[in-house]
C-alpha cells in the first residue's frame, strides 16, 4: 500500500471518518478529506499531521507504508507478549511452514503474480515479527538470570 492510500484509509476507516477526526485535529472535515485524497494535488498532509492522525486513530498504516516505500519493515519495540521462548520458537516454525506453503502454491504454475508477492511479503513480515519477539523473550530471560 502506498503512503497516500494508507492516509486515505486511515481517515476513512476510522469510526465517523473525517467528521469525527477533523475537529480533533483542528481542521474541517472537508480539509482533512482533501489532504488524504490521493487525487487532490492542492492539499497535503504534513508529517506532523500524519503523526497526530496515527496517534489519534492508533492506525499505523501510514508509518508502515512510508517504511515500505524505502525498503524497510517496522517492528514495535514494546515488551514481549505473554508466553514463553519455546512458544515463540514454535510460532516462528509454524510461520515458516505457512510461508513454505504460500511459496509452493505461488510456484505451482511457474510464475508469481503480484497478489502472490503480497501474500509472500505478509508471511515474511509475520515471521519477522514473531522472531523479534523470540529475541525479546531471550533478552528478558537473560535479564532475569543476572543477579542484581
Amino acid at each position: 500500500m502506498n503512503i497516500q492510500d494508507a492516509a486515505h484509509k486511515t481517515v476513512h476507516d476510522y469510526p465517523g471518518g473525517s467528521v469525527s477526526l477533523a475537529p480533533r485535529m483542528g481542521m474541517s472535515p472537508a480539509i482533512l478529506r482533501n489532504k488524504v485524497n490521493p487525487n487532490n494535488s492542492t492539499h497535503h498532509l504534513t508529517v506532523a499531521e500524519a503523526d497526530e492522525l496515527m496517534g489519534l486513530t492508533g492506525d499505523h498504516r501510514i508509518l508502515h507504508a512510508l517504511a515500505a516505500e524505502h525498503g524497510y519493515t517496522l517492528q514495535r519495540s514494546d515488551a514481549p507478549d505473554a508466553g514463553s521462548l519455546i512458544q515463540g520458537m514454535l510460532a516462528a516454525a509454524a510461520g515458516q511452514g505457512d510461508l513454505a506453503h504460500i511459496v509452493q502454491e505461488a510456484m505451482a504454475d511457474g510464475r508469481i503474480t503480484p497478489n502472490e508477492v503480497i501474500a509472500i511479503e505478509r508471511a515474511c513480515t509475520t515471521i519477522q515479527h514473531v522472531l523479534a519477539h523470540v529475541a525479546k523473550h531471550a533478552a528478558a530471560a537473560a535479564r532475569q538470570a543476572v543477579p542484581a
